[in-house]
C-alpha cells in the first residue's frame, strides 16, 4: 500500500522494458524517535543482523550501513540514533549524527510505529525534517512500521495521522517482524534514488561497519536485553584487542576477544555482573553466540565492566569512549 505525491526517478516505472531502466545506487537513511522499528527494518531489508535491536529505546549510537543489492538497484541503509530532546552531551552528540547524517543521503524513510499513537516526538522529527527540506531538497518516504501489532482499523487511522504528519512523498506500512511489505520499503526508497554506472558497493558485501564495532554492538545488546531502563544511556562497550590464540590446529582457529563494558556507578556494575557473575556470564554466552555467526569461527570471549563515572557527561571520556 503506497501513496505516492512527486513520482519516483524517471524510468524506474513499473512495465517498461527492463534494458531502458537505469541502475539505481544511492543511501538512504531511517530516522524515527527512539525504538521506532529503525534497526529491526534495517536488519529485515538486507536479510541479515547488520544493526542491534532491543526493547529498549535508544540503543543504536553508529550509523550502521545496511547495503540492499538487486538487478536494478543499491540501496546502503544509514542507521541513525533515534533523534529526541536531548537531557546530556551524548544525547546533543547523538541527534548531531542524525543531523549529519540527513544532509549527505539521498532519501530518508521516516517511521512511525503503528502501536503508537502520533506524539509530540513525532511532531519535533517532522518539523526537522521540513527545516531540512527547506535547504536541499530530498525524498520523504513515511513508514507505518510494526503493523504486526495492530487491527486494520488501527492501521488506517495510523495512516490518516501520518498524512496529516506532514507532506510525504510517498507512505509505506509494513512489519519488520513478519516481513509483510519490507520489499516494497525497498523498492519505493530505491525509486528515489540517483542513477549510477553499476553497484557503490561489490554483491555480497552487507555492510561497511568494521567487525570491532560491530562485536561491541553485539555485547551492547546482549548486556541491555533485561535490565532497568535508565541502564541503556549509561552503557558504553569497547573492543579491547582480537588476537588469534596462538598453538591452534589450523582447522580449528580460536579468537581470543577481550572487551570492556563501561557504566556510569557502581550500582550499575552490579546489575551487568549478576549474583555470582550469573548475569555477565549469560550476556558473554549470548554475546560469543552473535560474534561468532559474524566471523564465521569460535570465539573465547573475555568480558570486563569498568566504571567511567559520568561519562555521558564528560568530553574527554566521550571521545576515549568513541562518541
Amino acid at each position: 500500500m503506497t501513496e505516492s505525491g512527486t513520482g519516483p526517478t524517471e524510468g524506474y516505472a513499473a512495465g517498461s522494458p527492463s534494458e531502458e531502466k537505469p541502475y539505481l545506487a544511492g543511501f538512504a537513511c531511517l530516522v524515527g524517535r527512539p525504538n521506532a522499528g529503525k534497526s529491526t527494518l534495517t536488519n529485515a531489508m538486507v536479510g541479515h543482523k547488520v544493526a542491534i535491536t532491543s526493547s529498549k529505546p535508544q540503543t543504536t549510537r553508529h550509523t550502521i550501513r545496511g547495503i540492499v543489492t538487486n538487478e536494478r538497484a543499491q540501496l546502503v541503509l544509514v542507521d541513525t540514533p533515534g533523534l529526541h530532546k536531548p537531557r546530556t552531551l551524548l544525547g546533543e552528540r547523538l541527534n548531531d549524527v542524525v543531523r549529519e547524517t540527513l544532509l549527505e543521503v539521498d532519501v530518508i524513510g521516516f517511521c512511525l510505529p503503528a502501536d503508537q499513537k502520533i506524539g509530540p516526538g513525532d511532531g519535533f522529527i517532522a518539523r526537522e525534517l521540513k527545516e531540512i527540506q527547506q535547504g536541499k531538497r530530498r525524498p520523504v518516504v513515511a513508514i507505518a512500521t510494526k503493523t504486526d501489532r495492530v487491527d486494520r482499523q488501527r492501521l488506517a487511522e495510523h495512516l490518516i495521522s501520518i498524512d496529516q504528519l506532514g507532506s510525504w512523498d510517498a507512505i509505506v506500512p509494513c512489519s519488520a517482524v513478519d516481513g509483510s511489505q519490507v520489499g516494497e520499503v525497498t523498492e519505493v526508497l530505491s525509486s528515489y534514488l540517483p542513477t549510477s554506472p553499476g553497484p557503490l558497493y561489490p554483491e555480497g558485501v552487507l555492510t561497511d561497519e568494521p567487525q570491532m564495532v560491530m562485536i561491541a554492538e553485539l555485547v551492547r545488546e546482549a548486556a541491555l536485553e533485561g535490565v532497568r531502563d535508565e541502564l541503556p544511556h549509561s552503557l558504553a562497550v569497547v573492543v579491547d584487542e582480537m588476537v588469534q590464540r596462538e598453538g591452534r590446529p589450523a582447522d580449528k582457529p580460536l579468537l581470543d576477544v577481550r572487551v570492556n563494558v563501561f557504566v556510569e556507578r557502581s550500582s550499575q556494575k552490579a546489575i551487568i555482573i549478576g549474583r555470582g557473575g550469573s548475569r555477565l556470564r549469560e550476556v558473554g554466552t549470548n554475546a560469543r553466540q552473535g560474534i561468532e555467526e559474524l566471523l564465521g569461527q569460535k570465539v573465547y570471549l573475555d568480558l570486563h565492566v569498568k566504571i567511567a563515572k559520568d561519562w555521558q557527561r564528560d568530553p574527554k571520556q566521550l571521545q576515549r569512549l568513541g562518541f
